[in-house]
């Protein structure tokens, strides 16, 4: 059984079952449910452990336990039917000293019984129980696995399966009940993204005309709005070189693959041809969020990791160590990486902003405005130049066409090294 999505409580829930005829069923079952699910609830520890080990629990997870009152009642039958000896037996799954307590308190000795701890494979645990009552070690078996059950029957091992008792189901359920419900908190928790971007910041060296800022900023914004409009949050600028995006943790669990890759990124990078920096941040209110916010913002950009942090401020991912630095191949020399470099080194020399036109470019680069009119739209072809919005004079013939120059991707090759 399982707890389901509408779940605010567990008196307020939803069950799903997912029957299955082989424990080890239940990792595919959890893989098909995937994320419509809060809280998981097994049957038992056997196909919870399954489910555990092939990495598939994304989700809070318990089961009903087979221990303490399930082993109470087996042991109390194994006494009164005269087929059965529990002083003389063979378990598995269950740890040795949860049997030996379980012993200890209806008084039974626990010299003769044997403890396979480990969920190994159906055929390795039957195994187990036959060859000890083939050399009389034991005179009987208690399996928590339907399947062992079964083999042990079919060659004469008497055989008792450990069941969930009444009690035992309904404590799970409310365990299960109570994950849901604070896994539903977790998830509608409020978060604040914000985003920061370097190049809309004033800059003495290298400053852009205003309206080249104006243009990009809303660019960036529209694009920062269908990014929440996806994940069913809401953005607004700022200032002038920061946005934030307000949404619920859950929100941003699926938009980050858990906090493990910032958000909206590689979009960006993608169709802006600008790096931007994010921050994450979770709180009690948009205040505290934000400040987290912020807070993680500085972190990441001093290093380089750890880009969340709860509403404690702690980092919502650990940090790990960094990865051996590979060496980065050499950038491909491409006519309009050159064309560039040629551009970005003329710039600094004359300090000049790093916007231009055929004229300008042509001037630096020592060839005609009209070939230089050709190597701009190749650095525009290639993502290393934005064309803007033509100026509008009064004058007669065709305006000034404009470029910023992306000298960044430059200097990001340059750090690669």
């Amino acid at each position: 059984m399982l707890m389901g999505p509408g779940s605010t409580g567990p008196l307020n829930a939803r069950l799903i079952a997912a029957a299955y005829r082989d424990e080890q069923e239940a990792t595919d079952k959890v893989l098909r449910l995937g994320s419509a699910i809060d809280a998981y609830l097994f049957a038992s520890p056997v196909p919870y452990e399954f489910a555990r080990k092939a990495g598939v629990l994304t989700m809070p997870a318990t089961y009903v336990p087979l221990g303490g009152a399930s082993l109470h009642e087996a042991l109390l039958r194994g006494t009164l039917d005269e087929r059965y000896d529990p002083t003389r037996a063979s378990l598995d799954v269950l740890g040795r000293a949860d049997v030996v307590e379980a012993y200890s308190e209806v008084d039974l000795p626990v010299d003769g019984i044997h403890v396979h701890e480990e969920l190994t494979s159906t055929a390795q645990l039957t195994s187990f129980h036959e060859g000890l009552w083939r050399r009389k070690a034991t005179r009987m078996a208690i399996t928590c696995v339907r399947g062992v059950a079964e083999r042990l029957e079919a060659i004469g091992v008497p055989v008792m399966r450990l069941r969930p008792t009444n009690a035992g189901v309904r404590s799970a359920l409310q365990t299960a009940g109570l994950l849901g419900a604070h896994h539903r908190l977790e998830e509608a928790q409020l978060g604040v993204v914000v985003v920061d971007v370097p190049t809309l910041r004033d800059s003495s060296r290298r400053s852009t005309p205003r309206y080249w800022r104006d243009e990009l900023r809303l660019a960036l914004h529209r694009l920062l709005l269908q990014e929440a409009h996806r994940i069913n949050a809401t953005a607004h600028p700022v200032d002038d070189h920061t946005f934030m995006v307000t949404a619920t943790r859950g929100s941003l669990v699926s938009a980050t693959e858990g906090f493990r890759q910032p958000p909206f990124v590689e979009r960006i990078k993608a169709e802006l041809g600008i790096a931007i920096e994010v921050g994450i941040g979770m709180g009690r209110t948009t205040q505290d969020a934000e400040t987290h916010a912020r807070a993680a913002l500085s972190r990441a950009q001093a290093t380089r990791q750890s880009f969340a942090v709860d509403r404690e401020g702690r980092s919502l991912v650990p940090a790990q160590r960094a990865p051996q630095r590979q060496q980065t191949p050499e950038p491909l020399r491409t006519k309009g990486r050159e064309t560039l470099m040629r551009l970005s080194e003329r710039i600094a020399e004359e300090d000049g902003p790093l916007v231009v036109d055929a004229e300008n470019a042509g001037r630096m680069l020592g060839v005609t405005p009209r070939t230089a009119r050709r190597l701009l739209r190749t650095l525009v072809e290639e993502g290393l130049a934005w064309p803007l919005p033509p100026n509008r004079t009064l004058q007669p013939g065709r305006p000034r066409q404009l470029y910023r120059l992306i000298v960044e991707k430059l200097d990001k090759d340059k750090a690669g090294k």
